[in-house]
């Protein structure tokens, strides 16, 4: 059976379309943002890569950096990376027109990082109040429950 999907030399699907800042597959021959590793990162060197990209405007790309973190590192800290990987893609669906979208999943990795802080785990020199508010403003700019067009 032939496969349309790209894989490694494993046999693993990988994605070798170029995307936008966005994520969004380019096609081939087009170029796009540098690819991020899906290897994962040290917890730190993951807070500090995922800034760098979210300060230029990737924020699908810093949820690929999170999600690698989420998914290696240990069950007691994946709410943390699961939440914050959650955030990013909200981000990215508001980013991309998609409102309902986006705000589902900034309250459900919202609710991720309040549970987790709850809980007193290492944060990796995050404060994680300060993610909540920016989650939150990002809601309220894009007409979440007390954001423009509400009510």
């Amino acid at each position: 059976m032939a496969t349309t999907r790209d894989r490694d030399p494993e046999g693993r699907p990988r994605q070798a379309r170029p995307r936008d800042a966005l994520g969004r597959p380019l096609a081939y021959g087009e170029v796009g943002v540098e690819p991020v590793s899906e290897e994962p990162l040290p917890p730190y060197e993951t807070v500090a890569y995922a800034r760098e990209l979210l300060d230029a405007g990737r924020p699908f790309s810093a949820h690929e950096v999170l999600e690698a973190r989420w998914k290696d590192g240990p069950d007691e800290e994946r709410p943390l990376w699961q939440g914050l990987a959650q955030l990013c893609v909200g981000i990215t669906h508001l980013a991309r027109g998609n409102t309902a979208g986006g705000l589902r999943l900034l309250a459900r990795g919202s609710a991720a990082v309040e549970g987790y802080a709850a809980g007193g785990g290492p944060t990796y020199g995050l404060d994680l109040a300060d993610v909540l508010v920016c989650a939150r403003e990002h809601a309220d700019g894009a007409g979440g429950p007390d954001g423009p067009g509400s009510g």
